[in-house]
């Protein structure tokens, strides 16, 4: 393959040893109606023949169980804080209908765009998609965006479990309210009574997140006006808290879910505390907190005992102001009551965390993954971030997609050369990496950056302040593990990924700013196994969504402007 952005990322190789969305419904499984070890109350870590030990990278039920929805994209005015404004949302709601699944199920998922003016794809966060890169949802990349009045089919299996969020994944729809919950049902590393489901945290504007782009990209991001819990606010009086109910003596499990535009979190209940058990989709050893930073796109699921005494609680969102501005930034809150409690009031708690200045994550000590995984890194590439001119570059080089012309049709057409803007890193399985890639990633001072990488959970190896050397320390013990880690100010971030999935997968900050000014990169990951992965429906499909695509961009209002993504 010839690509002069690899050729000039290369040169610097080395080989170095060194909650209410609707409360989630459990829905029953169905190898827990065939097995004798169900999953209950006192036994979370059990599901059916397996349970949280199971190493899910290698071992994956087959249920035989499909679960089939149907999503409406569309322009509607809504007043998620009181104030009316025109969103993008999937039926009518923010967040959107949850998706929900048993590990080892199949997901099919029926996509109609109705925007009037605008194409779309749909990203499904985390999921592994196996040897299914065509449905991964990134225009330019796995497809075409879906055209005004088509529907596209999106399918994939279950393999993997846990919280985790779907959202456009084309310019920056997801910012105006186009997002929803994706949970998939499985064991977890400590006992709870209730699973309260989802709990969004986001920042929100009353003109929309698109409108700012001219903006964005000629200067520094826009300051949002607001934000909301579970898709719901106040704002000057108006509109309505967020709030859930405890009864007094249970354990709730709450999934919690990063998904702003360009903001961090440092979530709290008042009066409590709970225990961390689950990262990203990688289960955890449980460890106690009273906070978590949560950076975009990161979740966590938590516990919570309802320990406290009979009232009413704040549940604080707490945007950090250290991180990016946010003009009503302490209003990002919800209501915990506990039922007996006679007051219908809002709380008069306050908080005794130590606010956290930190755009970081977790400390990596506490994110240990329950199954021990060590990864190899016996060959490292290196890249370098710099920014200019309003764009974010690796190595030089800014992505800039054609969404006519994703990578897969290239695939498809049995090509292997691609413009240098795609910026592509091909990845394939050798005796010199033992069938790892690892990249290094070195940051200019500035924003911290919430890498996201497609296709895979990655093991972080090193996350620390200067550039990566050769005699930085790797972390090769069972390092945490997950889909979204955060490259450090001035910094540097070292993941590593086992070379299993065919596709080309995308890399890139979830700062939504940052990702339509080209921070990212894709990798193309066993070439030659990708068109055997690809069935001929599914080809049909892929070409079916081009063709809607490529008769619908001449009456196209507006040209791309950002990166595609």
């Amino acid at each position: 393959m010839k690509n002069s952005f690899f050729s000039s990322l290369a040169k610097f190789a080395s080989l170095s040893l060194a909650l209410a969305l609707p409360t989630a419904e459990v829905i029953p499984s169905a190898l827990e109606e065939r097995q004798s070890c169900a999953n209950t109350a006192t036994t979370r870590s059990c599901w059916g023949q397996y349970s949280a030990s199971t190493n899910s990278y290698t071992t994956v039920p087959q249920t035989g169980v499909t679960r089939e929805y149907w999503l409406v994209v569309q322009n509607t005015t809504l007043s998620a804080d009181g104030v009316s404004r025109p969103t993008l949302n999937f039926n009518g709601t923010i967040p959107g209908p949850q998706i929900m699944a048993d590990w080892g199920d199949d997901v099919i998922v029926h996509v109609t765009n109705k925007l009037t003016n605008n194409g779309t794809s749909i990203h499904w966060h985390g999921i592994r998609q196996l040897n299914n890169a065509q449905y991964d949802g990134v225009p330019g990349i796995t497809q075409c965006p879906i055209a005004p009045g088509d529907t596209l089919t999106y399918k994939f299996h279950a393999d993997n479990y846990g919280s985790s969020w779907y959202h456009s994944h084309f310019i920056l729809q997801y910012g105006d309210g186009l997002f929803g919950p994706l949970v998939i049902n499985g064991p977890a590393t400590a006992n709870y009574d209730v699973d309260l489901g989802m709990l969004f945290l986001n920042d929100w504007n009353h003109v929309p997140v698109q409108s700012l782009w001219d903006k964005a990209k000629t200067g520094a991001p826009p300051t949002l006006l607001t934000g909301l819990m579970n898709g719901t606010n106040t704002y000057n009086g108006a509109g309505k808290k967020f709030q859930t109910t405890f009864t007094p003596g249970l354990k709730y499990r709450i999934r919690v879910v990063n998904t702003a535009v360009d903001g961090h979190f440092q979530f709290s209940i008042d009066g409590h505390s709970f225990q961390v058990i689950a990262m990203d989709f990688v289960p955890i050893v449980p460890y106690n907190a009273t906070s978590i930073l949560v950076s975009i796109a990161q979740r966590y699921d938590i516990i919570v005992t309802a320990n406290a005494a009979v009232g009413n609680y704040w549940i604080r969102a707490g945007w950090q102001t250290a991180c990016s501005g946010n003009t009503n930034a302490a209003n990002i809150t919800g209501i915990l009551r506990y039922t007996g409690s006679s007051s219908t009031a809002d709380p008069t708690t306050t908080s005794t965390v130590t606010a956290s200045t930190s755009c970081l994550d977790e400390p990596l000590t506490s994110l240990v993954p329950f199954v021990p995984i060590n990864p190899v890194a016996s060959s490292i590439m290196k890249t370098t971030l710099t920014t200019a001119g309003g764009q974010w570059l690796f190595n030089g080089s800014s992505l800039l997609l054609n969404w006519a012309d994703p990578t897969l049709l290239t695939v498809l057409n049995s090509g292997n050369i691609w413009p240098t803007e795609y910026n592509i890193i091909p990845v394939e399985s050798t005796t010199a990496n033992k069938g790892w890639a690892v990249l290094a990633i070195s940051g200019p001072n500035g924003p911290n950056h919430p890498i996201h990488l497609h296709g895979h959970d990655f093991w972080t190896l090193s996350q620390g302040t200067g550039a990566y050397t050769a005699t930085t320390a790797l972390n090769l013990v069972n390092p945490p593990r997950r889909d979204v880690m955060t490259l450090p100010s001035g910094g540097h971030l070292v993941i590593a990924f086992q070379i299993d999935n065919p596709g080309s997968w995308l890399m890139h900050c979830h700062i939504a700013w940052h990702a339509s000014e080209g921070l990212a990169l894709q990798f193309v990951e066993s070439e030659s196994k990708i068109l055997p992965t690809i069935g001929t429906a599914d080809v049909s499909t892929f070409q079916d969504t081009c063709a809607a695509w490529n008769a619908w961009t001449p009456t196209e209002p507006f040209p791309q402007d950002d990166s595609g993504i």
